[in-house]
């Protein structure tokens, strides 16, 4: 991966709940208009709240024609969208 693409990695907390979705939303808000990949290794739990703010983001980058994608994302992380009924985020093969 190049300097550029890591630039635009975001890991994602452990645990995404009522607290995180402040300091996401912002950290999030600090890539608009650029591709964004987001790194959820470490996600052992998400909140409906948290799931807004990805949501959320997902439109947004694409309204934006941007792409948006998940890597290595935790089998909690998979657990917590299919929980939810939340639709699938473009998940990259590389890490």
């Amino acid at each position: 991966m190049t300097g550029a693409a890591k630039s635009n990695v975001l890991v994602l907390p452990e645990v995404m709940d009522l607290r995180a979705a402040g300091q996401l939303t912002q950290r999030i808000l600090g890539f608009q208009g650029r591709a964004l990949t987001l790194d959820a290794s470490a996600v052992e739990r998400i909140g409906g709240l948290c799931l807004q703010v990805l949501l959320s983001a997902r439109l947004s980058w694409a309204v934006d024609r941007l792409p948006l994608t998940v890597m290595n994302p935790s089998q909690a992380f998979v657990d917590g969208l299919e929980l939810f009924g939340a639709p699938r985020f473009a998940i990259s093969k590389t890490s």
